[in-house]
């Protein structure tokens, strides 16, 4: 159970226990295999994409760029949550303090919001290297593409703060039991007996000017991408131009589609078995995913690994 400490007519809760993904002892074995060898996955597919950018100069272009800065943040999020579930799982004790809590809840926070800027940038580069492609290296100039990076970065270590100042001086009264797998904001609220209508109408706030906006920039930015692919005469000349998007395209429906079910709901309809799901899917599946989605068909990335095979084996 979760220790408090008693100050006046007020407690303050230390610690959490959280539920994780089953209460049954002979899957908890299972499932920290499991998880292992999916988080070595993760780590692995990523640092190679990471590595590939780094290390090829042809790879030095702002598509390659931000796709690392991708890598880099598929590796931060799932690291900020599957260590920790891993501790619990192979040591079955399941408390986490309080400040690794908020600590979990921010820092998940922040490349959550970061990853959506991101993925805005990387559809802009696309808008402009489809409908603009003379003009390309004037948009999307060296400069102009750190300046994107930083942006999405800044942002996002900035965004969370207040929900994360709400959430640390919110009160928990009764259980602090997290019925999740990681501490995060929709049932850390459900256990609060504080007035969470203010963090609501935030997260609502926010959503819309971050979330929705960028979203809304995407689908915007395709529509005039996918009329510029079908202007193109050759077949050929399509298809190139389509698969250039068709990565990026997919990455954005998954993450927004998780993203959605997620978080724009109120916490009275928080239902955990369901966010649990959802949760997975962005944690796990997607960075699982990202890797093989931009680079399974990308010829860049064959190139560069045949290269390897040939300097390595």
């Amino acid at each position: 159970m979760a220790e408090k400490i008693a100050s006046g007519n007020k407690s303050y809760v230390t610690e959490f226990t959280v539920q994780g993904l089953s209460d049954l002892p002979e899957l908890q074995f299972p499932l920290f295999v499991a998880f292992v060898l999916v988080y070595i996955i993760i780590v692995l597919s990523n640092l190679v994409i990471f590595t590939a950018v780094i290390s090829c100069s042809h790879l030095h272009t702002p598509m390659y760029i931000l796709l690392c800065n991708l890598s880099v943040l598929d590796i931060s999020y799932t690291s900020t949550i599957l260590p920790k579930l891993l501790v619990m799982l192979f040591t079955q004790c399941k408390t986490i303090s309080f400040v690794e809590c908020m600590i979990q809840v921010y820092f998940f926070m922040v490349f959550v919001c970061t990853e959506v800027l991101l993925l805005a940038a990387m559809a802009y580069d696309r808008y402009v290297a489809i409908c603009f492609p003379l003009s390309y290296f004037l948009f999307m100039s060296p400069k102009h593409c750190t300046k994107l990076i930083v942006a999405a970065w800044i942002t996002g270590f900035i965004e969370p703060l207040v929900h994360t100042v709400f959430i640390c001086n919110s009160t928990y009264c009764s259980s602090h039991h997290i019925d999740h797998f990681f501490c995060d904001v929709s049932p850390l609220m459900k256990l609060s007996c504080s007035h969470t209508l203010i963090i609501e109408i935030w997260t609502y706030i926010l959503g819309f000017l971050i979330g929705m906006c960028m979203f809304t920039f995407i689908v915007i930015s395709y529509v005039f991408i996918i009329s510029a692919i079908l202007n193109i005469k050759s077949a050929g000349g399509r298809h190139k131009a389509f698969s250039t998007c068709a990565s990026h395209m997919t990455c954005v429906i998954i993450f927004y589609g998780t993203m959605l079910c997620l978080y724009i709901k109120p916490t009275s309809m928080y239902s955990p078995s369901q966010d649990k799901f959802y949760a997975l899917s962005y944690v796990i599946l997607i960075p699982l995913l990202n890797p093989l989605i931009y680079t399974l068909k990308n010829k860049d990335f064959k190139h560069v690994f045949k290269l390897f095979q040939l300097k390595f084996f």
